[in-house]
């Protein structure tokens, strides 16, 4: 992986607020990833930031454990979507350290999946999910209730 950043200018970082925070993360063969700081200083919004990249990985890696799980268990798995959140700490520096991530995932099973057995998968994925269980801070699970795909109407 490769971070350069392309925010420098003939001023350099000549005081705090005068450089760009742009950069780009690259991985050979994989598209560049735009990124910035956070929304204090010099920021461009369209641009990832590395506490949302941070979230993200650990959501990304609960549901590809949770997905692994339910195949495992012979469950069938239609959809996945987590609006997953974080929580930083902010201390004197105006910067701090996460302090939760909780991860909200909705699972379209492709039949009857009770709440008991969903609870189940999501645990044990969460157990396996090793970005999750490197970090020193609570990662909490709170999925929604397991929901199936609409029927699909009759066609005459």
């Amino acid at each position: 992986m490769t971070v350069d950043w392309t925010g420098a200018d003939e001023r350099g970082t000549a005081s705090y607020t005068s450089y760009s925070r742009d950069h780009e993360v690259r991985v050979e063969g994989k598209p560049t990833l735009l990124a910035t700081s956070d929304l204090k200083v010099r920021t461009d919004v369209s641009r990832y930031r590395a506490e949302e990249l941070f979230v993200g990985a650990i959501s990304q890696a609960q549901m590809l454990w949770f997905l692994r799980t339910a195949a495992r268990h012979d469950v069938v798995v239609l959809g996945y979507a987590d609006k997953a959140t974080g929580t930083q700490r902010v201390e004197a520096a105006g910067s701090g350290p996460f302090v939760e991530v909780v991860l909200r995932p909705r699972v379209t099973y492709a039949g009857e999946v009770g709440e008991e057995l969903a609870a189940r998968l999501h645990h044990e994925a969460r157990e396996h999910n090793h970005i999750a269980r490197s970090v020193h801070f609570p990662v909490r699970v709170e999925p929604t209730v397991p929901a199936r795909p609409a029927p699909v109407p009759a066609v005459e």
